[in-house]
């Protein structure tokens, strides 16, 4: 595999040219005397470097080594507990956790640019910590001051890791069955029981204590996800001096043997009357857990665009060095026995096809930090308001469209490699097993698609897509007499007016056939992706071609951008083709004809 280099020039395009960070922060209550544009350039710099230098070579033999378990205790790789001590000493745990708590206080627009950098590197050490980062964030929104003071410090530092725990062997999307239960023990705290799996970090060897976020119900919450409930439960006790004592009555049963990311320990979870304290109120667990979900449903889009730009990188370095065939124009390189991979068109196809996805869910993974981070900084109640509701309508785009694709682009990479992809040592199989489970845990993108289309569309008559749409509309008509942006809007018109009637479509079409949500959602979110990927490539075509003359880089994005209008977007047609067939053909077979 090829050593990897984080893709720092693209990123800093993305965050300054194209978002305007700075101006973007300095308009935030929250944000503008924490953090400027230099702070923000050295810790993505120091970033790079650390995740290149210690993390990615864990990548390899982590996962051929994977984790052990024997009697309760989860065992990491090689190597990976102490990276894991040299990288929370750094700070990076704590890189978006709130200063009050001696967190950092980095926006999310930072955070996901790190978080791909993490994850590139090897997903399943970032599992590890970017599961502290969601669990923390919970707390310090729901938690009492007393819990936030109590564990978020010892969570920012690393010392303690965070899990959620969710599923159930018989609960996984639908929550409301779960049979975790709660006792309240008259002190303040409750007695937490019951068996969750697929607990991602839920035991491990890395930090001091684990602390589990834990959903429950108690004995007389109605039923249904209306009584869920959700609980702060350490795995070790925790005294008043905040010093770490016995187990909690919390223990690892097994740990799951995965197709990928076997450095990450996926935990089968134990609690026999675990004492756990209230995060939130009673029975409004769901609502506590769902402030994260928005951050850790972005988080797994970036799981997987850094798993595709490793894959990129990978192929790149391949396609330049292995030499098969002489190109179609004549030898590129007659002083050898054959010409480099990337003489061939199919090869170019494979390496721009990625290059178009990634960068453009790079720009698209930025732009729903940027609603995130005013949503919580700003103090414009209107601007809060708009930017909490487009990160609804978003975040389910983000979490599948991005996976989807890079599932596709990790694909393409190990297709490059031909024969060599297929085998381990080159690292390109690994990366396909590792990008699977993104399409699958937070919500599979099936979900994703129906809370995107039932939820976030027709639930509301269209309202949350308006704002997206009336934003896009904005962007066409004030570059309309922009040269330099003109044979880009015009598609990108195209694609919004199809989008829009799609829309429309399946709204009307829902009063009659209450399987036209479900029949749609799929090919309506591909179909909503590809046309917000072309409304970032049509952003960053506007910063980059006034530029081009200056630096190669710029020509470059011009070019990349040429490739996804002519050859990617295109696919919306049959994509609105599809949605408009409705369900019947879908639903004809009756259950015992399958």
């Amino acid at each position: 595999m090829a050593d990897y280099k984080a893709p720092l020039k693209d990123i800093r395009f993305v965050m300054n040219e194209v978002f305007g960070v700075e101006q973007l922060w300095a308009s935030l209550a929250g944000t503008k005397d924490t953090i400027d544009i230099e702070t923000a350039d050295a810790v993505l710099e120091e970033a790079g470097k650390i995740t290149a230098s210690l993390i990615a070579p864990l990548s390899r033999e982590g996962d051929e080594e994977g984790c052990k378990w024997n009697e309760g205790v989860v065992t990491t790789p090689t190597g990976y507990k102490d990276a894991y001590k040299t990288f929370v000493e750094g700070g990076w745990s704590g890189l978006t956790g709130n200063p009050e708590f001696e967190g950092m206080g980095m926006p999310k627009m930072v955070g996901a640019q790190y978080e791909e950098m993490l994850y590139a590197s090897d997903i399943s050490f970032g599992l590890y910590v970017c599961l502290t980062s969601g669990a923390s964030l919970a707390i310090d929104a729901h938690g009492t001051e007393e819990l936030k003071q109590k564990y978020l410090p010892k969570m920012y530092s690393g010392e303690w890791a965070g899990a959620m725990d969710l599923t159930e062997p018989h609960a996984g999307t639908d929550l409301g069955m779960i049979r975790t239960k709660a006792v309240d023990n008259g002190d303040g705290s409750y007695a937490v029981t019951g068996t969750k799996i697929f607990i991602t970090g839920g035991e491990q060897d890395l930090s001091e204590n684990i602390i589990h976020l834990v959903l429950a119900k108690l004995p007389d919450a109605p039923a249904g996800p209306k009584g869920i409930s959700l609980f702060l439960v350490p795995r070790n006790s925790v005294d008043e001096n905040n010093v770490v004592g016995e187990n909690n009555n919390v223990t690892c049963g097994s740990i799951e043997h995965k197709m990928g990311i076997k450095a990450s320990a996926t935990c089968v979870m134990n609690f026999d009357g675990a004492q756990g304290w209230l995060v939130g109120e009673l029975n409004q667990g769901l609502n506590a857990m769902f402030t994260m979900m928005n951050y850790e449903r972005l988080s797994v889009g970036i799981q997987g665009l850094g798993a595709a730009e490793r894959s990129y990188q990978n192929a790149v370095a391949y396609a330049l060095d292995r030499i098969q065939g002489r190109a179609a124009t004549g030898p590129a390189q007659p002083e050898k026995a054959a010409d480099p991979l990337i003489v061939h068109p199919d090869i170019r196809r494979m390496l721009m096809t990625m290059r178009a996805y990634n960068e453009g869910g790079r720009a698209f993974s930025s732009y729903v930090a940027t609603y995130l981070d005013t949503a919580k900084y700003s103090d414009n109640a209107e601007e809060k308001k708009h930017a909490s509701t487009m990160v609804a309508l978003l975040t389910p785009i983000a979490k599948a469209y991005l996976t989807d694709r890079s599932l596709d682009c990790c694909i393409a990479g190990q297709q490059v490699f031909g024969g060599h992809g297929f085998i381990r040592e080159w690292g390109q199989e690994q990366l396909v097993r590792d990008t699977r489970i993104t399409q699958i845990y937070e919500g599979t993108n099936g979900i994703q698609s129906l809370d995107l289309m039932g939820r976030k569309i027709v639930a509301n008559g269209g309202k949350f897509y308006e704002l997206f749409a009336s934003e896009v509309s904005s962007f066409i008509e004030a570059e309309a007499d922009n040269a330099d942006v003109a044979e880009f809007v015009a598609p990108l018109s195209a694609a919004l007016e199809r989008l829009s009637d799609v829309t429309e479509y399946v709204i009307n079409s829902f009063a009659d056939d209450r399987n036209a949500v479900g029949a749609a959602s799929v090919e309506y979110l591909e179909l909503f992706g590809l046309t917000a990927y072309a409304y970032m490539w049509t952003r960053m075509v506007k910063a980059a071609a006034p530029k081009v003359g200056s630096d190669e880089f710029y020509a470059s994005k011009i070019k990349t951008a040429k490739f996804f209008f002519s050859r990617l977007l295109p696919k919306t047609v049959s994509l609105a083709e599809s949605v408009r067939s409705g369900s019947e053909d879908m639903m004809s077979l009756a259950a015992d004809q399958f």
